[in-house]
C-alpha cells in the first residue's frame, strides 16, 4: 500500500523506547522525516535517530517535557525550521499511573493529568496551526481499554479524557483536512520484558498479548493518505479483551 508518507514529517513524543521506538523506525521505513522527543532518555533517543537516518530520512531529536508548554513550543519551532512543519502528530508520551484510589495523593493526580492530558494539549495547540497552513494533518492519540473495563480510577479518567479531546479536535478541524483518532491498546508486550510474563496477565477472551508492531501498523494506516475519511474514532486493539 502506498501510504503517501514519504517526505512528510511525523512527530512522535515518547519515542526513545518500546512502542515509540518501533513507531519512529516504522515511519522512517515509509520515508517519513521524524521529529522525536523524550523527557529524559536522550541516549536511547539518539540511538533511534541514528537508526532512522540510516534509512535516508531527516530527524530532529530533542529532549522535551511535554508538560512544559515553553519546551513544546521550542521543539515545534525547531521542527518547523528544519523539517518544514508537521504533517502527523502521535502523542505517545505517557505516565503509567495505576495507583489505588485511596492511596493516591493530590500530586499524583495532577502529575497524571499533566503528562497524559496536558501533554497532548500542548502538542496539538502547537502543531494544528501548521497543519491548517498545509490543509492536511493527522493526529493520533493513545487511549486504552482501562475506562471500559473499570480499571484504576485516575488512569481510566485520563484515558477517557483523551478520547474526548480527540473527538473534539476531529469535529473542529475537519474543514482543514485534519483528522484526529485514538488507538486504545489493551495488553501489549513491552520490548524490555519477557513476553511470557505478560502472557500470565491474559484476560478472558484474549489468546495472547499484542505487539508494538501490530499497534504501529494501525498508526501508519491512520496517518496515511488512505485514511482521510476516518476521524473521531477510538480503535480498541486489545485481542478480544473488550468489545465496544
Amino acid at each position: 500500500m502506498d501510504t503517501g508518507l514519504k517526505g512528510k514529517t511525523v512527530l512522535i513524543t515518547g519515542a526513545s523506547r518500546n512502542m515509540g521506538r518501533v513507531a519512529a523506525l516504522a515511519f522512517a521505513a515509509e520515508g517519513a522525516n521524524l521529529a522525536i522527543c523524550t523527557s529524559a532518555r536522550m541516549t536511547e533517543l539518539n540511538a533511534v535517530a541514528n537508526q532512522a537516518r540510516k534509512l535516508g530520512v531527516k530527524v530532529v531529536a530533542e529532549k522535551c517535557d511535554v508538560t512544559d508548554g515553553a519546551a513544546v513550543k521550542a521543539f515545534i519551532a525547531k521542527t518547523r525550521a528544519e523539517l518544514a512543519g508537521v504533517d502527523v502528530a502521535i502523542n505517545l508520551a505517557g505516565n503509567r499511573h495505576e495507583v489505588k484510589f485511596l492511596e493516591q495523593t493530590l500530586q499524583d493526580w495532577h502529575d497524571n493529568i499533566a503528562v497524559n492530558l496536558t501533554g497532548p494539549f500542548h502538542i496539538c495547540q502547537q502543531v494544528i496551526p501548521l497543519m491548517m497552513e498545509k490543509k492536511f494533518g493527522r493526529i493520533i492519540n493513545i487511549a486504552g481499554v482501562t475506562p471500559y473495563i473499570g480499571g484504576p480510577p485516575a488512569k481510566s479518567m485520563v484515558k477517557l479524557g483523551i478520547v474526548g479531546l480527540t473527538r473534539g479536535l476531529a469535529r473542529e478541524f475537519a474543514p482543514y483536512n485534519i483528522t484526529a483518532n485514538c488507538i486504545g491498546p489493551g495488553g501489549v508486550t513491552r520490548l524490555d520484558l519477557d513476553p511470557d510474563e505478560h502472557n500470565k496477565a491474559l484476560r478472558p477472551g484474549q489468546t495472547r498479548m499484542g505487539t508494538a508492531e501490530e499497534i504501529v501498523s494501525l498508526m501508519i494506516y491512520l496517518a496515511s493518505d488512505k485514511a482521510g475519511y476516518i476521524t473521531g474514532q477510538c480503535y480498541l486493539a486489545n485481542g478480544g479483551r473488550y468489545f465496544q
